[in-house]
């Protein structure tokens, strides 16, 4: 049975695959609170971040080491560190890409999305305006909605280790 999610993994794929760029997303219109010109982002990120933090480009599925990250910690944009996504929402979605149920508070912004065709929700991050993904509503309780996210676009903080050794 073709279901959507199985659709837009082998879409994705094959785009990959086929060198397509998903790049005729328009940035929504704001002004974002991190703002750099286009040499200065090419500065602090690299050639494959750029090209999915600001030219709304993805990553191969299965490709990010995020996808297999476990520990309890913090994903932040790969753009600027703003805090996203808690590692206590982060579930498999055998999509190929890094999925949670939810953002931390003010964290993402939302715009429309129709570079394939069809309506999709492009998600953002809200202080630097960095594409970071899409978000669909087939994801687990209790949100109901998966944010496919680019591993790329994220880096993982990782909490501090807890210490037994303390004694008061």
């Amino acid at each position: 049975m073709l279901t959507r999610r199985i659709f837009f993994v082998s879409a994705s794929g094959l785009a990959v695959i086929a060198g397509f760029r998903w790049s005729s997303i328009a940035m929504p219109e704001a002004s974002f609170e991190v703002q750099k010109n286009e040499a200065e982002w090419r500065h602090i990120l690299t050639q494959a971040q750029f090209a999915i933090l600001r030219k709304h480009g993805t990553e191969p599925p299965g490709s990010s080491p995020l996808n297999h990250e476990q520990r309890k910690g913090t994903f932040a944009c790969a753009g600027c560190g703003l805090p996203l996504f808690s590692s206590e929402t982060k579930f498999e979605s055998n999509t190929g890409w890094p999925s949670f149920n939810r953002p931390l508070p003010d964290a993402v912004g939302t715009s429309e999305d129709r570079s394939l065709l069809i309506s999709r929700t492009e998600v953002h991050c809200r202080r630097c305006g960095g594409h970071l993904g899409h978000v669909f509503n087939d994801g687990p309780p209790p949100t109901g909605l998966r944010y496919c996210i680019n591993g790329l676009a994220l880096k993982f903080i990782p909490d501090p280790p807890v210490r037994s050794d303390i004694t008061r």
